[in-house]
């Protein structure tokens, strides 16, 4: 895999000594970038007509929204609300928005931004009527999660309208310490997957910012990054002490986000990933699947995982209202735990218990793991080693670019 260098433009250096990246000592209090932000007087919004790119996880650590927030202070003169999928208040469900409207609780405008991109995206920051789009978003740290993507788009719409951007970093939930799983190939670009990047990125969004400016926008954007304080790369969601809003409504806890880049890979197949059902990505199955499932995968003796024969109704996506049978997945050390490995060990076990097994017609599983590699070598009987080793060219080389983004230790 080859990616293009470039030195990041000034601008994307973060602008004041509160951003640096954060000290050792855990006595220090930990902020997340908005509190930084607003610690510091919003300074890098002063002056500046301001929307914001946000969803129900940009919240204060007592769960008030921070548009609510910084509409109400007279320091932030805030002038638009740009939602992604899913809406910004959180209405629709995957593949949905909430449309253009006039927020209830503020009266401020709110765009819509799912599924726009290039010029329409930055025609909507023009008559936003704003000086600087600031994003915060709570990413989970897979590359087919949406968000990342609605930042990338948003990074090049703002350049193509001449605006400024920020970001205010947020925890990667699932720690930041490795990069998992194959790397898109460009020819596989969707919105799950815009650019090389591997399947769990081990990234924050200001990192990611930093990387999409400096890697892949084909002229950067003016970038600021409040960074966080007091965060480490090997720390949990669940150890920083912030509240836990689902970032879409088949992302209800820190577990589903601890499996989702390895089990989100049954989107590409007939079997259901477990949406309509409380456990998303947790419970997979398939009419006709038992226990011989569950035995296989155990038998493969998955670093920090156990497997149980379950039988659920979804009541909702496939198979809804039938009780079908399958696997929920147990993380008992989610140090161990490798999400995307035990993914491609889960598909490549179905496939060989389950005669039904097939991908999804329009071969969605490339679009998910960027390229045919996985879909091919499953197919041909490669087993999970096989797989797994047949991307660590292209894994090694992501690595090595995206260790000079990366600001927290």
């Amino acid at each position: 895999m080859h990616l293009p260098r470039r030195t990041l433009l000034a601008a994307t250096a973060t602008a004041a000594s509160f951003t640096a990246a954060p000290p050792a000592p855990a006595a220090r209090r930990r902020r997340t970038g908005f509190e930084n932000l607003a610690a510091h007087d919003y300074a890098q919004l002063s002056g500046q007509r301001v929307g914001i790119v946000t969803n129900p996880t940009g919240v204060t650590r007592d769960v008030r929204h921070i548009v609510d927030v910084m509409h109400a202070d007279t320091r932030v003169n805030l002038r638009a609300v740009f939602g992604p999928e899913h809406g910004f208040r959180g209405t629709a469900q995957a593949g949905g928005s909430e449309g253009r409207y006039d927020d209830p609780a503020t009266g401020l405008p709110v765009y819509d931004t799912y599924l726009k991109s290039g010029q329409a995206l930055a025609g909507i920051f023009t008559a936003a009527g704003v000086d600087t789009v600031v994003f915060d978003i709570q990413d989970v740290g897979a590359r087919f999660y949406t968000y990342i993507w609605t930042l990338y788009d948003c990074m090049e719409a703002a350049r193509l309208a001449g605006k400024r951007f920020v970001v205010l970093d947020r925890p990667n939930p699932v720690t930041g310490r490795a990069a998992l799983g194959p790397v898109l190939h460009r020819e596989f670009a969707t919105f799950v997957g815009r650019q090389p990047v591997s399947q769990a990125h081990g990234m924050t969004v200001a990192e990611l910012a930093r990387l999409f400016n400096g890697e892949f926008l084909s002229t950067p954007v003016e970038l600021d990054t409040v960074l966080m304080t007091g965060w480490r790369r090997s720390q949990w969601y669940d150890a920083w002490g912030l509240p836990w809003v689902p970032p879409s409504p088949n992302m209800p806890t820190p577990d589903t986000a601890l499996v989702y880049s390895g089990t989100c890979l049954f989107e590409g197949t007939n079997l259901s990933e477990g949406r309509g059902t409380t456990r998303p990505f947790e419970l997979l199955g398939a009419e006709g699947v038992d226990g011989r499932w569950a035995d296989a995968v155990n038998r493969l003796a998955l670093p920090g995982v156990y497997f149980r024969e379950a039988y659920f109704a979804p009541t909702f996506s496939k198979f809804q209202g039938k009780t079908i049978g399958g696997v929920q997945i147990h993380v008992h050390d989610r140090d161990a735990y490798d999400p995307v490995r035990t993914g491609i060990a889960l598909v490549v076990t179905a496939k060989k218990v389950w005669n039904g097994f097939a991908w999804r017609p329009d071969n969605w599983i490339d679009k998910l793991t960027g390229s045919t590699l996985v879909r091919t070598m499953i197919d041909a009987g490669a087993d999970t080693d096989e797989v797994v080793a047949a991307w660590e060219r292209e894994l090694a080389a992501f690595r090595r670019v995206r260790e000079e983004y990366l600001v927290y230790r």
